[in-house]
């Protein structure tokens, strides 16, 4: 049987004619086509979810957080939200080192488990201001050390209102449920997902002003987890239905600042084309005629507004508004 096969001397003349140039190259279909790499082993992080959604999101939540923050612990530390990540799980973990306030909740309808972290340094700081201190942080603790019921109890007062806040800040978008699953100390035990399955990451840093402690919060979804609900963080976050009572009065107000800004009106009665030569010779008397047109042009800071019907009212020039001008059309 024949074999389909180039031999080796076919090979080698083939290699030959392209290196003497005697065959062509670069002769085929699409050659201008590049190669990009693609792993089908894992997910695109660019089809689907919107992070610009989720940061509108975390920016509505640090709001509230601050809130009930001041609220239980008659403090407010700076708590800021750095830019959304989309990473590994088990690069994320990598940066991680115990012990830490790992808490594994479940955000219904979202599918799946999420994590939310807590550094140390913001329990204690927040268990020193709870107490009347200053809000002093913490230094390195062994990989094994365990919460005290006290700090429990402080870890617990933060989960609520971070619960809170963020089922406040998702409301525009869907109605979610939090619900605290279990607790740990060391991250590598978050089983929310596998190592090389992609996480959407939040991190919240905090810095109590008055002692420098700094720690930070880290919320991670599953990548699978909003993923579903792409379309819905495709579109925009609104911050209500614009029917609360303060936009209603934000609006009042808008409208009656604006309504006493300073406008210039002017009729325009009708217009003349010239010439350079023709208006540099004009003198003195000179009459210069022109059709006046039915209706009169009003613009408003020289933006067309109004035709209008120009007359007289009593001693007074007057023009009566006939209809609003329509960009386009006379």
């Amino acid at each position: 049987m024949k074999s389909n096969l180039l031999s080796d001397e076919e090979l080698a003349a083939l290699s030959e004619g392209v290196r003497d140039g005697s065959i062509e190259t670069d002769t085929g279909f699409n050659t201008r086509v590049r190669v990009r790499k693609h792993d089908l082993a894992s997910e695109d992080s660019s089809l689907g979810v919107n992070v610009s959604a989720v940061d509108m999101i975390n920016e509505r939540f640090i709001r509230l957080f601050r809130l009930g923050l001041l609220e239980v612990l008659r403090s407010s530390p700076r708590v800021n939200p750095t830019r959304v990540q989309i990473m590994k799980f088990g690069d994320y973990l990598k940066g991680l080192r115990p012990p830490l306030s790992v808490n594994i909740v479940r955000l219904h309808p979202l599918r799946g488990n999420s994590v939310i972290i807590i550094d140390p340094n913001v329990v204690f700081s927040s268990l020193d201001s709870f107490f009347g201190g200053f809000g002093k942080g913490v230094g390195d603790l062994p990989p094994g050390r365990l919460f005290t019921p006290t700090e429990t109890r402080i870890i617990k007062i933060i989960l609520d209102v971070f619960f809170r806040s963020l089922t406040e800040a998702w409301a525009p978008l869907m109605a979610i449920d939090c619900e605290h699953v279990s607790s740990e100390i060391n991250p590598q035990f978050a089983q929310i997902a596998d190592e090389n399955d992609l996480v959407v990451l939040s991190r919240f840093e905090s810095d109590q002003a008055t002692s420098g402690g700094k720690g930070f919060i880290d919320l991670v979804y599953p990548y699978a987890t909003l993923k579903p609900i792409r379309e819905l963080l495709s579109s925009r976050v609104t911050s209500g239905d614009g029917n609360e009572e303060s936009d209603k009065k934000w609006r009042k107000d808008l409208a009656a600042a604006v309504g006493d800004s300073s406008l210039e009106l002017r009729v325009t009665l009708g217009e003349i084309k010239t010439t350079l030569h023709h208006l540099n010779n004009l003198r003195e008397g000179e009459l210069l005629f022109f059709k006046k047109d039915d209706q009169a042009l009003m613009t408003a800071n020289e933006i067309p507004a109004f035709h209008v019907n120009v007359g007289t009212r009593g001693s007074q020039v007057a023009v009566q508004i006939d209809h609003e001008h329509v960009h386009g059309k006379p």
